[in-house]
């Protein structure tokens, strides 16, 4: 086994050379990678070593003894001990170039790339309360109960309800759910034991002031009389039963206390109904910029066919749709693509069309019975295309494809196998989608 050269539990002092997504800054000791969440680029720090590997270790921060210019005192009270976001210590120009950068060295060291045609990062000129939606599980703290979000790597949740990355009536309606829980001693859900009521409460706010809430409970609660009038301020307000021993967040039946069953959003032009499952991105302001940078790179032409892969509620598929011949969506989800389809009713399109099917099996089925769109975009999940996906992209005969994603690691994988079978990178534009938090979207425009 090979002998780390530092120990656990040795304190030792060193310069950090970079920042990673997560936050944490990154020296070296005689080579070896030294991880230390809370510092930045530049410093000389003093740590204790709490992990030790033979290819790497982390170190708690214990002092900074030559601070950072990009150095601010954080905002949140909570910021220390919350594990909602990772760039609260640094200014946002900074945070910026850090998430810059992570995508060029992913691209360049996982890619392969020798030349990459970064633009500048679309930042947010305010960063702050910029979440249209937040779920807040709801549990036992050192406090008592109540709502908050989960430490570090942990389940011990710490006490929340106003976030500054969320938008305020969220925190409004989290906070009033608290207090009906408290007056009418609704019991907090305990994962350990499956036992008591109360599991989560989930908000959402349109682009017009409407606000939607979803209280999620084990079993039938009390006293909903009560919450009715604590959230007489909602538009919407759903009760979610979710009886399962699991940690995702909604259970399969919703019931309508009282207000609307939908909300309607407009985004980019298009008009959405959207109900308390629907997915939408929840930065308006970046999403736009987002999905016109992704349509704007590819570019179709009037008399083209697209297809939009991994397609989701069919966003980009129906703002491409405005543009090109033809587009077809691929999305697993039922769900989604039912919301695809009445969407594309709802704004009047009807070039495009929608197929339920797994993307690694949908399009290299298309592609096999002679289906050759002249373009393509991918929006995948944080595990990037499925290799299937790849090999269908390849064989089928598209000439340009823009590949959105949420994870450059797997971004610059999947750029590797397609520029090595024959695609060239035009464009790379980052995108702020979740200041302050650990994620940068990528839109990367691709030539055969």
């Amino acid at each position: 086994m090979i002998q780390a050269p530092i120990e656990k539990n040795e304190e030792l002092e060193l310069t950090i050379d970079s920042v990673t997504l997560e936050g944490s800054g990154v020296g070296r000791v005689d080579g070896f990678a030294v991880f230390v969440p809370g510092a930045l680029a530049g410093e000389r720090v003093r740590v204790h070593i709490i992990k030790a590997t033979p290819s790497y270790a982390v170190g708690k921060l214990l002092e900074v003894a030559a601070p950072s210019p990009h150095r601010i005192e954080p905002d949140c009270p909570v910021y220390a001990r919350c594990g909602g976001c990772a760039f609260g210590h640094v200014s946002y120009a900074e945070e910026l170039r850090i998430k810059e950068r992570q995508v060029l060295d992913a691209l360049t060291r996982l890619g392969g790339q020798t030349q990459v045609p970064l633009r500048p990062i679309f930042g947010m000129e305010t960063p702050d309360r910029y979440r249209n939606k937040g779920a807040f599980p709801y549990g036992m703290t050192d406090q008592g109960p109540a709502f908050g979000f989960f430490a570090p790597r942990s389940h011990r949740l710490i006490p929340v309800t106003d976030c500054r990355i969320e938008q305020q009536p969220v925190c409004r309606a989290v906070a009033a759910v608290e207090r009906w829980a408290k007056d009418c001693a609704i019991p907090p859900y305990d994962e350990r034991t499956g036992k008591g009521t109360l599991r989560h409460a989930v908000a959402r706010v349109s682009s017009t002031g409407e606000l939607m809430v979803s209280v999620v409970t084990r079993g039938e609660p009390a006293h909903l009389q009560e919450l009715k009038a604590a959230l007489s301020f909602a538009d919407s307000l759903y009760l979610n039963r979710n009886d399962r021993n699991t940690n995702v967040i909604f259970g399969p039946s919703f019931s309508l206390l009282c207000g609307k069953s939908t909300l309607q959003e407009t985004l980019c032009g298009l008009t959405f109904d959207v109900g308390p499952q629907s997915f939408l991105q929840v930065n308006p302001v970046q999403t736009e910029r987002l999905y016109f940078a992704a349509v704007d790179l590819l570019a179709p032409a009037e008399s083209e066919t697209v297809a939009d892969v991994y397609c989701g509620i069919g966003t980009i598929s129906l703002l491409l749709a405005r543009r090109a011949g033809q587009v077809i969506g691929i999305e697993v989800v039922p769900q989604a693509v039912e919301n695809a389809q009445k969407n594309a009713r709802l704004n009047g399109i009807e070039n495009a069309s929608f197929l339920c099917a797994p993307a690694e099996e949908a399009l290299p089925k298309l592609v096999t019975d002679g289906y050759r769109p002249d373009c393509l975009i991918v929006d995948p999940p944080r595990k990037g295309c499925d290799p299937q996906v790849i090999d269908a992209i390849l064989t089928s005969g598209a000439r340009r494809m823009v590949y959105v994603s949420c994870n450059p690691a797997t971004l610059a994988r999947d750029v590797k196998r397609l520029t090595a079978g024959g695609f060239t990178v035009e464009a790379v534009q980052p995108v702020d989608m979740f200041p302050r938090t650990g994620h940068v979207e990528t839109v990367c425009l691709l030539y055969r």
